[in-house]
């Protein structure tokens, strides 16, 4: 009967056995645990990031879209010909208000195109392509893009462009 006298359930460990076996189990469990919630914070916070992102840049849109009311007479909102012919000084405001978009466009396309986009991403990119494509389709927008496109990014300038191909019969 020589283990009589032992506990089967609590082993006869010191208080520094104890606290070495709770460090590796804290090692064990706790290292993991604090990646996973380090991952965590860290894609949580890229989505803000992005999310705010896509707010300041659809603010900007939204005051360029100020403008081209402010310049009403300038007939940006028209879909289809203009229903006059421009003055020369209408016409230089007409180009730097589109000049005003292009580099939009362009400050968009750097900061949230990917190939291939996560799918979150992906989702805020579509509206700016809706944009792009819906200013490829007038004809006045496409007209001056090559000028537009001088100086831009180059991946940039062949993805607009492409878009301006797709949409001339639409």
């Amino acid at each position: 009967m020589g283990g009589a006298g032992h506990s089967a359930t609590m082993p006869d460990w010191t208080f520094m056995e104890w606290l070495e076996a709770l460090s590796y189990f804290a090692t064990i469990v706790g290292i993991p645990i604090a990646i996973l919630v380090f991952a965590f914070e860290q894609r949580r916070d890229r989505m803000n990031d992005e999310e705010e992102l896509y707010q300041r840049l659809s603010d900007e849109y939204a005051e360029f879209l100020k403008l081209v009311l402010d310049n009403a007479d300038l007939q940006m909102l028209r879909r289809g010909q203009a229903a006059r012919e421009f003055t020369e000084e209408e016409q230089e405001r007409r180009l730097v208000l589109f000049e005003l978009l292009v580099s939009l466009f362009e400050r968009a396309y750097i900061l949230v195109y990917e190939n291939p986009m996560p799918r979150q991403q992906a989702r805020l990119w579509q509206s700016w392509e809706d944009y792009m494509r819906e200013w490829c389709r007038r004809a006045d927008f496409r007209s001056q893009l090559e000028h537009l496109l001088e100086g831009e990014d180059p991946d940039f300038a062949a993805h607009i462009r492409a878009i301006a191909r797709q949409e001339v019969g639409r």
